[in-house]
């Protein structure tokens, strides 16, 4: 089963940004985040199409 939500912890790890970047990315509303509880939850699909929108890296 694919995860539908990532900890902080485990997005930092999928992703290769920092905590603090995706905080800022959640308040920026950038990519969608849910609380349960203490726990912040990031939409794992939100995380992934916030990724494939970065730009390309052009090497020349």
């Amino acid at each position: 089963m694919t995860a539908i939500s990532l900890t902080i912890k485990n997005a930092c790890e999928a992703s290769g940004l920092g905590p603090t970047k995706l905080y800022a990315l959640i308040k920026e509303r950038k990519i969608e985040a849910r609380k349960e509880g203490r726990r912040t939850l990031i939409l794992a699909d939100s995380l992934r199409r916030h990724i494939e929108g970065l730009p390309s890296v052009v090497e020349g």
